[in-house]
Order: structure tokens, then sequence, then C-alpha cells
């Protein structure tokens, strides 16, 4: 969430980096200076008001020990005034800080200075790229039909179960599920990433914290019942460990990795694009989480990149890194950078991390900051996928096929304690 202070003493910033992102709500931004503007107004009203009856009560005070008693009935008249003055801005106080707090919510991030214009992912630009990449050819299969034929994922039984988009994985799908988990959560660990167990479900602070709420509301598996939320990500409930607490600076960076389950509505979502594991409404994933002093925060984000990197290398899968165009960067991010696989079989990029900086957007709904020189402000927030399990299995599986089955990277051997699934 951008603060007032800073909408207001940086419009024309905001202004562009609102169009970068091809935001429409502009007016927004007016309002919400005119709305802060009345807030700050009726709390002098309130002020001045509280001053007068505490004034007019010292007054009360001193005639009664005079023995003026006459007039002092005569200043308690004036208290009742006071009161009900009070009360009514109080109300409306109330009420223009509820509503400054409900337009700033609607507000987007401002995009970084090194995020350009863009409608969408056609317009994101290109970084790096391991491999030249072509299919596999003629007798290649996506990962739907390899499932089926070695019996490792059962996309049908899921159905049975729960509906499209919860598989069930068996045999060596399902080792090999475990296997990666382990092996992302080891390399994370290894770099210097404490690992924590967080919740899979949230409360509605929590997903306010992090701007899930309401931005993708719809988006979220609710229950009712208990007014909680699946979570979309463990950045969620791990950022949210941090939420109204002040950070001393000597224990700064903090950086934390976690697995857990993902749930995801993805309303709306059909076609052959989502089919197999392209994409599901359970899933796996490991995440890391960082949070910064302002001026490290990017060198970390460049840190994180090199970190997911380094993944993909021992996967030995084809990739590509991308930067977000300011029309595909999500509602909380300043900077996005993706990291998409190449799938053999269906030809085509499939997003397996995004890594993230959120700048102080997150830490201002969250409360979270840090101590130094004896003055507190606002840290930044990072996070990204390390890894995202659904399409690295599916590249895994296609990219690895051949005349005796599915031949595993040596790393992932390593870890699976099996290198064929047949």
């Amino acid at each position: 969430m951008l603060q007032v202070q800073f909408l207001r003493e940086n419009k024309d910033r905001v202004l562009e980096g609102l169009n970068k992102r091809n935001f429409k709500q502009t007016d927004l931004i007016e309002e919400a200076i005119s709305v802060d503007d009345g807030r700050k107004k009726l709390q002098f009203d309130l002020d001045e008001n509280l001053a007068g009856m505490n004034k007019i009560s010292k007054e009360i005070g001193l005639l009664m020990k005079e023995g003026k008693k006459e007039e002092a009935e005569k200043a308690k008249s004036k208290t009742a005034e006071f009161k009900e003055n009070s009360q009514d801005l109080q109300q409306k106080l109330k009420a223009a800080e509820g509503r400054l707090l409900e337009i700033l919510y609607l507000i987007p991030n401002i995009p970084y200075e090194k995020v350009v214009a863009g409608n969408g992912a056609d317009d994101n630009e290109i970084i790096y790229q391991s491999h030249d990449v072509e299919g596999l050819g003629e007798g290649a299969i996506p990962h739907w039909e390899l499932a089926k034929k070695y019996n490792i994922i059962d996309f049908e039984l899921g159905v049975k179960i729960a509906g499209a988009g919860f598989p069930v994985y068996l045999g060596k799908g399902a080792r090999l599920q475990r296997a990666l988990v382990q092996y992302f959560l080891d390399k994370n660990v290894d770099s210097g990433y404490m690992e924590v167990n967080p919740p899979h479900v949230v409360n509605e602070a929590s997903g306010y914290g992090t701007g899930q709420l309401p931005d993708k509301e719809g988006q979220m598996y609710y229950i009712n019942e208990d007014n909680l939320y699946l979570i979309p990500t463990a950045e969620v409930p791990v950022t949210n460990l941090y939420r109204d607490v002040i950070i001393d600076e000597k224990d700064l960076p903090v950086r934390n990795t976690a697995f857990s389950q993902c749930y995801r509505r993805e309303a709306g979502s059909y076609g052959a694009h989502v089919r197999g594991l392209n994409r599901l409404h359970q899933f796996e994933k490991v995440e890391i989480v960082r949070i910064e002093k302002p001026e490290n925060s990017y060198a970390a984000l460049e840190g994180m990149v090199e970190h997911v990197k380094s993944i993909l290398v021992d996967l030995e899968l084809p990739f590509r890194i991308l930067r977000l165009c300011g029309g595909d960067t999500g509602f909380a991010a300043a900077m996005t950078y993706d990291f998409e696989v190449w799938s053999a079989a269906q030809e085509k990029w499939l997003e397996v991390s995004s890594v993230s900086n959120f700048e102080t957007f997150q830490a201002n709904r969250l409360k979270c900051r840090y101590k130094a020189d004896g003055k507190t402000q606002l840290v930044h927030t990072l996070n990204g996928s390390a890894m995202a399990l659904p399409r690295i299995m599916a590249a895994l599986l296609e990219n690895n096929q051949n005349a005796d089955g599915i031949k595993l990277p040596a790393k992932v051997a390593e870890y699976a304690k099996f290198d064929l699934i047949s």
C-alpha cells in the first residue's frame, strides 16, 4: 500500500508509474489526497474540541474549590455540548479513515524505473536464455500422456475425489515430487535461508498484509465458518510472521524459505493451456522470502534471480528469464522477474517462478519496520518461487523422454534415488 504522503509529494511519478501499468483509475490519487485533507481537518477539530473540554473541566475544578457552585454548574452545562461534538467528530473521523484505507487498497504499487511500459506478456523483456530451443520431434508426447503411460500421475482419479485441477501422484511420480521439494529446500537452506513451516490457512489481516486482498479475493479459497483463507503461496504466512514487528537493524536481512501446498481457484481458466499440470487448483511450491533495508533490496533481488537460475541449471532444463513490463507486473510488486522453462513436447514456455521486489508496499500494510539510529522506517520485502512443482515436473518429463522412458538429470536422480521412469 502506498502512503498518502508519497502520493502527495510524488504525484507526477505516481501517475507516470500507473500509466506504465495501464491503470485507468488515476482519479483515486486525487480522491485519496482529498479524503486525507478532510481527515486531517476532522482530526484538528477533534483535538481542538477535546482541548476545550479539558480546559472547562479544569475550570470547573477550580470553581468548586473556590465554593462557586453556581458558576461551576453553568460551566458543566457546556461540557455536554463538547462531548456531543467530540462523538460526532470521532464518528466522522473513523468514516474518513475507513474510506481512505479503501482507496489506498485499490491503488497498485508503482513500477521500478527499469520496468518498461506494456500491455501484457508480449511486452515483457527477455534478459537471459540458456539454450536455443526446439521441439523433440515426431513421437514426443506431452506430460499428461507420459503420466498415464508410466502410471505416475492420475488426473482422472483426482477429478473423482475433488474435481479438475487436483491430480493424484503415484509411485515414482510421488517420490519425484518429494525429491524435488527436498532438493529445493536444501538448496535454499545452504544459501542462507532459514526454513520455516507455516500454517496453510491465513486470516483476513494476513491477506491484506501481503496484497492478496482485496485484489485477488475471488481467486482464493475461503473457509466461511472460520473467516480463513487457504494460502495461494507460502509468501503470505511467511511474510506475515513480521506483521506489526520492528526489526533491529542488526537482524537484517531476514531470509526465510518454506514448503507448502498452494490453493488457487483459477476462476475463468479453461482451454488447452490449462491441461495436465499446466494450471492446477492445488500444487506444491517452495518459496523464498527476504526482508531488507531499502538501499539493499535491488541487490538482494538480483541475488535471488541468480539463486533461482542456479536451480534451473542443476535441473538441466532450457530456461529463460524475463523482466515483466508494467502491464504484466503483479498488483503489489515494483519489479518482477519471471522464469520460464521450455516444454519440448508442448513446444511452449511455461512459467515456473516469479521473483519480485515489493519495496515498501507490503511493509506499509504489514507495519513491518526496522530501527536504526533510534529511528524506525519501513523495510523492503521480496519473495520468489524456488520453485513451483507442477510445470517443473511437466518440463522434466517432456524434455527427458526417450525410447527407454524418462531419464532424470543427475541432481534429481541423486535426491529421487532412481534415475529412470519406465
